[in-house]
């Protein structure tokens, strides 16, 4: 099992997560943080980082949000990875409660 970003991080895209992974799992594009799953070790640590509640276990993904495990697989195979903490983007704040984003991805 793997751990999965998402809708939630669209437009928000805070990196807390990205400290405590101790594989450099994560992959980031321009509005948008993915996991690549041939990396995550399952270690559960980014999940309670995640100030939007953005990141869930492969099989704890919502219904509504299980596109997003094919996501997080194809953007990973296309986005470099991040290995250190960045600052959000500016009106990550505006986003982080917002629902229906994923036609703001940035792919």
């Amino acid at each position: 099992m793997t751990y999965v970003v998402t809708e939630a991080c669209i437009r928000c895209k805070y990196t807390d997560c990205v400290d405590v992974c101790p594989v450099d799992c994560f992959r980031e594009g321009a509005n948008f943080l993915a996991i690549d799953p041939t990396e995550c070790i399952d270690c559960t640590l980014c999940v309670a980082e995640c100030p939007v509640e953005a990141i869930f276990a492969e099989d704890d993904v919502p219904e509504g949000q299980r596109h997003f495990i094919a996501l997080n697989a194809e953007l990973a195979q296309q986005w470099k990875p991040i290995v250190e903490r960045k600052d959000p983007l500016p009106d990550a704040d505006e986003w982080a409660k917002r629902t229906g984003k994923l036609d703001e991805l940035t792919k």
